[in-house]
């Protein structure tokens, strides 16, 4: 079999969102970079205003040094696939007292599915 099948493409795109997911419940930076494309960028709103950082600078150092290692619960609610183009959505209750909804986009390259950008929101209710 030359070309992957959807099943396969969507399990490898679940493979690099489990770093993300792994780097999060384990305060650690370093797991998850491996998922990250180097110009990986993220974005949110903060005071209705959109800011958009690196992924690399803001959220690697963010890990390791405002979070505690946690047992959040995280699910993948969506993944589309369209040939080296992806998107997915992972909510993440009780990551260090959090709530969060994450959406990224991801572009396979040279075979590996890597996160490209990371679009969040903070929900203000309390995990739990």
């Amino acid at each position: 079999m030359s070309e992957k099948t959807y099943v396969q493409e969507y399990n490898a795109v679940l493979e690099t969102l489990s770093k993300y997911i792994e780097g999060c419940a384990k305060a650690d930076g370093s797991i998850m970079r491996p998922a990250f494309h180097a110009d990986a960028v993220m974005f949110t709103t903060a005071d209705s205003a959109v800011t958009r950082v690196s992924a690399h600078n803001a959220l690697f150092d963010g890990i390791d040094n405002d979070f505690k290692p946690s047992n959040p619960n995280s699910a993948v609610v969506t993944v589309d696939i369209v040939g080296d183009v992806a998107s997915a959505r992972v909510d993440t209750d009780d990551l260090d007292g959090f709530r969060f909804s994450d959406f990224f986009h991801l572009l396979k390259a040279n075979g590996e599915w890597q996160i490209v950008a990371k679009t969040f929101y903070t929900h203000s209710t309390p995990a739990g």
